[in-house]
């Protein structure tokens, strides 16, 4: 019976790999994951910031401008869009609008003149200072 085979086929093994295999390389994936996860989180609102930060240092720079060339402040942040400071006026990033912008009034002979502008969000920034605060 040694040169003889039997009807029956040999067992194979199934190359695969093992549940032990499988958990470590899951393990490794989800630290991986932990490490990078929060920074990904954080980095849209610090775009958001960024870009907050940039479009009131434009409006601030046309309503200099604009006091510049007329001696005057603005009466409404439109008018700086009228007169080409601006060429449209630029979406709150954190509000997504471009509304949301709340100017403020000048004292004593510019008290109708906006000579600043603020944010008009709610909410604080990663730093801990209010939006409305910048």
């Amino acid at each position: 019976m040694s040169g003889k085979r039997s009807g029956k086929l040999p067992a194979k093994r199934l190359r695969g790999f093992t549940l032990i295999e499988l958990l470590v390389v899951l393990a490794i994936i989800a630290t991986l994951l932990s490490i990078v996860a929060p920074r990904y989180v954080h980095q849209s609102d610090r775009a958001k910031e960024a870009a907050l930060k940039q479009n009131l240092s434009v409006m601030r720079r046309a309503l200099d401008e604009y006091y510049s060339d007329t001696g005057r402040y603005p009466e409404t942040l439109g008018a700086l869009t009228e007169h080409r400071y601006l060429r449209a006026l630029p979406l709150d990033p954190v509000t997504n609008r471009p509304d949301s912008w709340i100017p403020v009034m000048g004292d004593g002979e510019d008290d109708k003149c906006i000579v600043d502008v603020k944010s008009g969000a709610a909410g604080t920034a990663l730093d801990g200072s209010a939006y409305r605060a910048w």
